[in-house]
């Protein structure tokens, strides 16, 4: 018979996971549509019960966001506007009732291509905090996932915590997603962006993360190096070549063909830097 296990408190979640191979869920927003019609076989490790990892918190260079956060309280949660990206891509993760269970750790640790929090959280420069018996460890985001439904977190391990490092500069971010229809889709492509304004009126940083188009959402260091310096005007998205989007690499399945993803990718990324530009 298959365990299952609701612990109360992290410590006993985390002494579980050393003792045995189990699988962790959170909201169970992908976990329990994926094994409609069949055993329940896994060994569960339910972590739903574990209230400190749901709050966020302003810290003095950033802002920890619990592993159970849902997306619910990440759209009601009193962010500044540099977070509009992820607040936007919140109101995408399904309809309201998976933004009131799913959780951004349970987001990022199913590694799907198209995880709709990936790259607005690549575009603030998010760090994954991962914690075990033997200690806790902090990897880029960009580093977590390592391909389709793969991480570099241990067996032993949960996700305590994505950690946001506060902007150097005055920051505005967005998030743009092309789908099938407008509301309940899995995307074609999409983009998470965030620019750093200079007190001259031009890019200080940029961070550009394009999801859905690589077995991974991408960063675009070409394009971020080549924004830099540029005067923040509504046509920011005209710096924008297709040479720029060279990590990216679209497949062809029943949402789109490769083609067609990247020539998106292009305009979606375009349309993101030219609202970014725009006067508030």
């Amino acid at each position: 018979m298959p365990i299952y296990l609701r612990p109360e408190t992290i410590d006993e979640a985390l002494q579980a996971l050393a003792s045995r191979p189990l699988t962790v869920i959170a909201g169970g927003t992908d976990f329990y549509p994926a094994r409609v019609g069949k055993p329940l076989d896994d060994d569960v490790l339910d972590i739903t019960r574990l209230r400190g990892l749901r709050d966020i918190s302003e810290q003095a260079d950033g802002y920890r966001i619990g592993a159970l956060t849902t997306w619910t309280a990440v759209i009601e949660a009193g962010l500044p506007g540099w977070f509009d990206g992820l607040k936007m891509a919140a109101r995408e993760v399904g309809g309201m009732q998976i933004q009131n269970a799913g959780t951004i750790a349970g987001n990022i640790c199913n590694a799907s291509p198209a995880a709709d929090g990936v790259p607005p959280l690549m575009s603030l420069d998010a760090s994954v905090e991962l914690s075990a018996v033997r200690g806790k460890r902090t990897v880029p985001l960009d580093a977590f996932i390592t391909g389709n439904r793969r991480t570099v977190r241990a067996a032993d391990e949960i996700v305590t915590a994505i950690l946001v490092p506060k902007p150097k500069r005055p920051a505005v971010a967005t998030f743009l997603k092309l789908g099938a229809r407008r509301y309940l889709v899995i995307s074609i492509a999409m983009v998470g962006a965030a620019v750093e304004r200079a007190a001259d009126g031009t890019v200080a940083a940029a961070r550009i993360a394009v999801g859905s188009c690589a077995a991974v959402a991408r960063r675009l260091p070409a394009l971020e190096a080549a924004l830099a310096g540029r005067p923040l005007t509504p046509h920011l998205g005209t710096a924008v070549r297709p040479e720029h989007l060279t990590p990216l690499t679209p497949i062809d399945d029943v949402r789109s063909t490769a083609d067609y993803r990247k020539d998106a990718a292009l305009t979606l990324v375009r349309r993101a830097l030219d609202q970014l530009g725009s006067p508030p």
